[in-house]
């Protein structure tokens, strides 16, 4: 999977630079762990949702899907008019600490 995600954010930088002319913006969504149907076929899901239970700064819940939603909304929305070829992480901070 991390070769695929690498690709993916690299892809978006590159949007995020040739759509810009066009005012396009382009952004990713990084979220924690959710319990969703996908999950359900990730090997090891439940170790690594584990690990948002014990490091993660804010406390995350894997059956609410709303932080992320929000977090892409905002996005979408006119609060963030000049950002682009942008992370934003909504996983309760565990990225800030490096785990």
């Amino acid at each position: 999977m991390g070769p695929a995600k690498a690709a993916l954010e690299a892809t978006s930088r590159y949007m995020a630079r040739d759509l810009g002319k066009q005012n396009i913006r382009c952004n990713l969504v990084s979220a924690g762990p959710l319990g969703s149907m996908a999950a359900k076929s990730i090997p090891g899901f439940g170790e690594l949702a584990s690990v948002w239970d014990s490091r993660s700064p804010l406390e995350w819940d894997l059956k609410d899907p709303e932080p992320a939603g929000r977090g892409i909304v905002a996005l979408l929305s006119d609060w963030f008019p000049k950002t682009t070829g942008e992370i934003i992480h909504v996983d309760g901070g565990l990225h800030a600490i490096g785990a």
